[in-house]
Formats: structure tokens, C-alpha cells, sequence
């Protein structure tokens, strides 16, 4: 089980000092949070695309990976969303493969259409064509990444003939790709088709909407010849607040909740945390309810929380990590290792994809040297 956070990048007002970060203090505090988020063990930090204000997650998420990247040994770097339905697929192949190299193998994308309905006509694309674009922009990419000559003909970009992508993917071996979505089943039905992980970025929805979406991608993996149902690859979103008693963690998170430009002046924080997989508490309060996520997705691989926004100060963000990381995710580790059971795979890596290849290739060497005996 991997457990990590995300980030939206949103620069926003501290409604409780009235004070806005600068681009450049915001910039520089997501990099201090990836860096903490290794430092307390969490297993993977993601950023979003964004080209419009408030947010100053980057245009083009490598850039920002590729600097983390440099300052981290360990962790997991991935994204939350890539923009599949904007972003050249010929771009993304190329910057992803050359973040892959820099890292060390330590990336995985996770694509996205996007919902800021302006951004479309900005890149010469239409909201309303943002399914077909995903479907048709991710079918090349995933070419890209295993044909070395790819000729290429479809309705959103120009032609290809005789192109080869490079760098080529470190090893041979494509960054695994999860296809987030919270409500486009064919999202969920493109995840199971190529055999990729879906995460469920849940944290506007109820539970009962994230499982038929959870249960239909793992049917549908299963239809596909994948293995079974409950050996799909599922990440969900989450999002919390802690402090060590919840009345402290309450009275200290309304004001950001309140004023929060996604939700705020809308249902009140007691209505959001009971509808929603927002969490506000204590650490035994977090342990509680990202557990009883089980029940509604099954076993899953990745769990994602987000820590730093709605103008959360940087301090605030770096004692939430500490919570998270002493207090919450070891046990949350130990409890869901003792649950899964043994046939459900853990979420792929690049050194576990490179492993299960060289085994694959030993046992396939043994049998030609037996047949030739």
C-alpha cells in the first residue's frame, strides 16, 4: 500500500491573517512539502497541471518533478492530473520519459481531462470533445512509449510517419499510468481496457458513488483479461486535517474550510466530513475513517491525501506531515497489509516492473535450454 499526497497548487488568501502567498513563496513551499513528505515516509508526492490563476502548479509538471527529483532519493513522484485532453501525448511521452530517466525510475503519470472549461480553446481543443480527446490523445501515448517507429493517424493532431520518441522509456519499461477520474465511467472503462490503475479522486463525492465507479473499472478489468476483479489497481483521494484532539483540529480548519475557493460558503464543514472522505480530527480519527474506505473500494494500492490548501500556512502543512507520517500512516500500513490478501498485488513500481520482466525472461530461458536438451 502506498500512501502519499497531492497538490492542487492554489494560491490563496489565509482567511484567519488575510496574508496571499507569493507565486514564489508558493512555488518554493510545495517543493519544502515533497521534500518532508520523504523525510516523515510517505511513498509519493503528485502535483497537478494548471495554466490559469489561482494555481501555480505547473504548466508542465516535470519541470517542477524533475527539480524534487533532484533533492529526494526515495519517494514516488507522479502527477495529479496530466491534462491527456490538452497536452500533446508526443509531449508528454518525451518529458515523462526524460523525468523517468532523471529520477531513476521514480515516476508514474496520472491523466486527467480537466474541468476548467476555458483552458480547452487555449490549447485549440473543445470541452465538449474532452472524452474523445483522452481516449484517442492516451492511445497514442501508450504506442509511443512501446513502438519505436509509430505511424499515426487521427482526428485531434497531426499525422505522424516513421517518429520515435525519445529518450525511450528507461529499461524498456512505460511509467505506469493511473487514469483519475470521479465520474466519467469512460475513464474507468479506458483504465481496465489497458490493464492501468484508477484512482477515484473522491473527495467531492459520496461513498456510494466511488464504489459503483471502483466496482465497474474492476469488473471491467477482469472482462479484459487482466486477472481478476479484486486484483485491479485503485488509488483513492482523501484529504485531511489533524491536530491531536478533533475539537482543536475542528476549531483550527472551519475558517479554511469556510473560505475555501472549491467549497467554501457552501454545505458546512459537519455536512462535507459526513458526505464526503474529508476528515478533520485526531490522528485515531484518520486511522478510523481511511480504513473504512475498504469497505466500499476493496483492497486497494494507493491512497493520496491533500495537505496544502485553502491557504493553509507552510508550518501548518509541515505539522500535518509529522502527524501523518508518526502517528497515521504506520499504523494505517500495518492494519491494511494484515487485510490484503495475498494474491492482491501491491501498485506497481518501476523496480518491481523491471523484477517481474527479468524473471519472465529467466523462466522462458530455462524452458528454451530444457526443450533444447
Amino acid at each position: 500500500m502506498q500512501f502519499g499526497i497531492f497538490t492542487v497548487g492554489d494560491v490563496t488568501t489565509d482567511p484567519t491573517t488575510g496574508r496571499t502567498p507569493s507565486e514564489h513563496e508558493r512555488i518554493r513551499a510545495t517543493v519544502a512539502i515533497a521534500k518532508k513528505a520523504e523525510e516523515v515516509g510517505l511513498d509519493v508526492f503528485a502535483t497537478g497541471q494548471h495554466h490559469n490563476p489561482p494555481f501555480v502548479a505547473p504548466a508542465n509538471p516535470p519541470v517542477l518533478l524533475a527539480s524534487i527529483a533532484a533533492q529526494t532519493e526515495r519517494i514516488l513522484l507522479s502527477t495529479s492530473t496530466t491534462l491527456i485532453t490538452t497536452t500533446d501525448p508526443v509531449r508528454i511521452a518525451e518529458d515523462y520519459a526524460m523525468l523517468q530517466h532523471l529520477s531513476n525510475g521514480r515516476v508514474d503519470l496520472m491523466m486527467g481531462r480537466g474541468n476548467t472549461g476555458p483552458v480547452y480553446p487555449w490549447f485549440g481543443k473543445d470541452i465538449r470533445e474532452g472524452i474523445s480527446l483522452a481516449v484517442e490523445n492516451y492511445a497514442l501515448l501508450h504506442r509511443l512509449w512501446r513502438e519505436e517507429v509509430v505511424d499515426w493517424q487521427g482526428n485531434h493532431r497531426t499525422p505522424l510517419q516513421g517518429f520515435t520518441s525519445t529518450p525511450r522509456p528507461l529499461d524498456g519499461i512505460p511509467p505506469f499510468v493511473w487514469h483519475g477520474s470521479i465520474r466519467s465511467p469512460e475513464i474507468a472503462e479506458q483504465a481496465a481496457y489497458y490493464g492501468d490503475g484508477f484512482f477515484s479522486n473522491h473527495i467531492f463525492w459520496p461513498a456510494s458513488h466511488t464504489r459503483q465507479m471502483v466496482q465497474l473499472y474492476r469488473r471491467r478489468f477482469e472482462h479484459y483479461g487482466h486477472g481478476s476483479a479484486d486484483q485491479a489497481i485503485v488509488g483513492l483521494g482523501g484529504q485531511v486535517f489533524i491536530r491531536r484532539n478533533s475539537q482543536d483540529a475542528v476549531r483550527e480548519f472551519r475558517p479554511y474550510f469556510d473560505n475555501a475557493p472549491v467549497y467554501g460558503h457552501g454545505p458546512s464543514l459537519e455536512e462535507f466530513t459526513r458526505q464526503t472522505p474529508l476528515t478533520v480530527g485526531s490522528p485515531q480519527e484518520v486511522i478510523e475513517r481511511t480504513l473504512s474506505f475498504r469497505e466500499y473500494a476493496g483492497d486497494y494500492q494507493r491512497q493520496l491525501w491533500l495537505m496544502d490548501h485553502a491557504g493553509l500556512p507552510l508550518g501548518t502543512v509541515l505539522e500535518q506531515l509529522d502527524l501523518l507520517g508518526e502517528e497515521v500512516v504506520p499504523v494505517l500500513r500495518k492494519e491494511f497489509a494484515a487485510l490484503k490478501p495475498a494474491h492482491v498485488p501491491d501498485a506497481p513500481t518501476h523496480a518491481g516492473l523491471l523484477a517481474a520482466r527479468e524473471q519472465t525472461a529467466g523462466t522462458t530461458d530455462t524452458r528454451t535450454l530444457e526443450e533444447a536438451s
